[in-house]
């Protein structure tokens, strides 16, 4: 596979786009390489001090880039309405929003402030909610929204009988359901939009196997050291074997703006979808339920709260 994948953007001046997970990681890249291209870019951070520390980084990276920190925890919809609040106020249309913020394989079972399964209510609940409430902004700039999958979604499934894994938690099935949710709901999003003209395009994307935080240390999922896995992913990524944060990063900047990417997944080409260049994939059968994904559009506005529909 090509050791260092890109592509080129196109300009992205006068738009604006919101980047959740953008203060490390793949984020971190999307965000950056968005602001490169032009764009306004807001940056929702649970941690203050991470966020600025990113933002720091990236306007040595793109001198003059245009950036705007807010608060969000995406494990709290209170968090999430009082972002949204803050944006439906201020009036912006927004006409990019790349849903890549998640957290995976929690030891044992955690919770959010709202009572669900910490990676079905961070990975996909929060999300839900966020895109929900801001709907009007979306529609108002004709946005792309961008839902970033894992590859780990390939063998998951809805575990309909106990969404919230409270009878047997099982950490890698839990996070494989988060991400299939999360596809099926941003497939259900570009459904919806065309059926109602809501004018909003959907895409899914996923970036393959990087060394980022995902399965590092993380104190908030009671990970108190790197897991094995991203060792083991580090070396691999060292020689070639998989992908770099920097080209994991390029599926979701292709699904958030390639001109005709709607209801389109995109991946790295490369073995296994590991790494490599960024290309269109087809659909894993985890993700071609369109009965399942009405189903669930459905059920996850209902567990957030907002009216159904």
């Amino acid at each position: 596979m090509p050791r260092h994948p890109d592509l080129s953007l196109p300009d992205l001046s006068g738009r604006r786009a919101l980047v959740t997970g953008a203060s490390d990681g793949i984020g971190m890249r999307i965000a950056t390489r968005l602001a490169a291209a032009g764009a306004d870019v807001v940056m929702p951070v649970r941690s203050t001090a991470k966020g600025e520390a990113a933002a720091d980084r990236i306007r040595r990276e793109v001198p003059g880039a245009r950036l705007t920190l807010e608060p969000l925890d995406l494990a709290s919809l209170e968090s999430v309405a009082a972002l949204a609040g803050r944006m439906l106020a201020d009036g912006a249309p927004l006409h990019l929003l790349v849903a890549n913020a998640g957290l995976m394989t929690p030891p044992e079972r955690r919770t959010t402030q709202d009572g669900f399964e910490l990676q079905l209510g961070t990975n996909h609940l929060g999300h839900v909610a966020l895109v929900t409430r801001l709907l009007p902004l979306l529609r108002a700039g004709s946005a792309r929204v961008v839902s970033q999958t894992s590859i780990a979604a390939r063998r998951g499934e809805i575990h309909w009988e106990d969404l919230g894994w409270q009878r047997a938690y099982d950490p890698m099935r839990a996070y494989r359901q988060s991400k299939v949710a999360v596809g099926l709901f941003g497939l259900e999003l570009d459904r919806r939009s065309r059926t109602h003209g809501w004018g909003i395009s959907s895409a899914l994307s996923h970036p393959g196997v990087a060394p980022t935080s995902l399965l590092a240390a993380r104190p908030e999922t009671g990970r108190t050291r790197d897991g094995i896995e991203v060792r083991v992913i580090r070396r691999l990524s060292a020689v070639g074997l998989t992908g770099t944060p920097d080209s994991a990063a390029l599926p979701a900047l292709v699904a958030a703006t390639a001109p005709a990417a709607s209801g389109r997944f995109y991946g790295p080409r490369g073995l296994g979808g590991a790494g490599g260049a960024p290309a269109e994939q087809t659909l894993w059968p985890s993700l071609r339920d369109t009965a399942a994904a009405s189903r669930l559009w459905d059920a996850s506005l209902e567990m957030v709260g907002l009216p159904v529909g």
